[in-house]
C-alpha cells in the first residue's frame, strides 16, 4: 500500500546512507520543515532532471543547524531509501508544498565477493589517480552508494544507479564506469608528469654535427 510523503523536487540524486545538507529559504519548504520536524521527520527528495522523474529518495531530518532571522534555515538530513512516485499533489490540500503517494523500492544487498573486490580495486585506483587517499575504502565499509558522488558520474548516471534494485547490478554499473574513465585519467597523469619534467632544467649533451 502506498505511503504519503511531503515531496521536495530538486536537481539532486541523494543516495541512501548519504548525508544531505540543505539551505531552506522558500516559504513553502520552511512550512514543510516545520511540519516534518513536528512529525516523523521524513520527506522525499523528488529528482528533477528536465522534468520530475518517477524515482526519488526518502530523507530523514537529523538536525536544524541554524535558523536565520528571516526564517531561512540550514538543515542536515540523511538518505534512507528509494521510492517511486505514484501521485503528485502540488500543493497538498491546505499546504504550500507538494506531496504524493509513494511505494518504496526493493533493495537486494547481496553481492559476490569477487565482484565486490574488483569494485574496491578500481575505486582505490581512482582515488590514487586524483591524489586522494580514501580511508573509507576498506572492504565491508563501502557499498555502491557510499562514494558514488565523488567518481564523476553525471546526474543522469546517478539516477540510473538508484533505478537498480540489486547491489550486484549497481556494483557492476560502477565498475563499467570506472573502467571507462580510468584509462583517460592515467593518460592525464602521464601528461602531468611530462609537464613537470619539462619545467626542470636538464643537462643535455650537445649534439656533435
Amino acid at each position: 500500500m502506498p505511503d504519503y510523503l511531503p515531496l521536495f523536487p530538486l536537481k539532486l540524486v541523494p543516495f541512501p546512507g548519504e548525508q544531505v545538507n540543505l539551505h531552506i529559504f522558500e516559504p513553502r519548504y520552511r512550512q514543510m520543515l516545520h511540519d516534518i520536524n513536528e512529525g516523523n521527520g521524513l520527506m522525499g527528495i523528488a529528482v528533477y532532471i528536465d522534468k520530475l522523474m518517477p524515482l526519488g529518495t526518502e530523507v530523514k531530518l537529523q538536525e536544524i543547524t541554524k535558523i536565520y532571522e528571516d526564517g531561512r534555515m540550514d538543515i542536515k538530513t540523511v538518505g534512507t531509501r528509494i521510492f517511486e512516485i505514484f501521485t503528485f499533489d502540488n500543493p497538498i490540500e491546505g499546504k504550500l508544498y507538494a506531496g504524493g503517494k509513494v511505494v518504496y523500492r526493493q533493495n537486494d544487498p547481496k553481492v559476490e565477493k569477487v565482484l565486490y573486490d574488483e569494485f574496491i580495486f578500481f575505486m582505490k585506483e581512482f582515488f590514487r589517480l586524483i591524489g586522494h587517499e580514501e580511508t573509507l575504502l576498506k572492504p565491508g565499509l563501502v557499498n555502491s552508494y557510499t562514494l558514488s558522488h565523488k567518481i564523476g558520474l553525471k546526474m543522469e548516471e546517478e539516477y540510473d544507479l538508484i533505478r537498480l534494485e540489486k547491489e550486484s547490478d549497481r556494483i557492476s554499473y560502477l565498475i563499467k564506469h570506472l573502467k571507462r574513465i580510468l584509462p583517460v585519467m592515467r593518460d592525464l597523469e602521464q601528461v602531468k608528469s611530462k609537464i613537470k619534467m619539462n619545467g626542470h632544467f636538464k643537462n643535455l649533451d650537445p649534439l656533435d654535427f
